[in-house]
């Protein structure tokens, strides 16, 4: 499987008092290559878990993967932060709008599908998303 990994995703797979857990392990069972995130997913999940040696293990153990710098992409996610100002996305959010730009046949594995079905690429284009039920 091909995706990016927003928090609430890694959140329930590290959290097994987390009501979307089996979801989440489910979809892990099916990843085939490290999942694409930021990092300011990576800080969140470290916060929410309060551990940042687990975040760092899925990283090491190829879960996920970085592959974002916000320095090379900062005029873009200032226009975003910019249009959905009325939402206040947080960073992570921004982030993962661009990746999903960047990598537009990945979806995005997320809990938070108020806000997702909101964003959209471009101007326009819906994200695919993954979420539980």
């Amino acid at each position: 499987m091909k995706a990016i990994a927003d928090t609430g995703f890694l959140v329930a797979f590290a959290n097994r008092k987390d009501q979307h857990h089996m979801w989440a392990a489910k979809l892990a069972e099916r990843v085939t290559e490290p999942l694409l995130t930021c990092d300011a997913v990576l800080a969140e999940a470290a916060f929410h878990l309060r551990s940042s040696a687990l975040v760092l293990a899925f990283v090491a153990g190829g879960l996920i993967r970085p592959a974002f710098t916000i320095a090379e992409h900062l005029d873009r996610l200032h226009e975003l932060a910019l249009r959905y100002a009325g939402r206040e996305p947080d960073l992570a959010d921004l982030c993962l709008i661009r990746l999903s730009e960047l990598h537009p046949r990945y979806p995005v594995l997320t809990t938070d599908v108020s806000d997702f079905r909101v964003y959209r690429r471009g101007r326009r284009e819906v994200i695919p998303l993954i979420h539980p039920l």
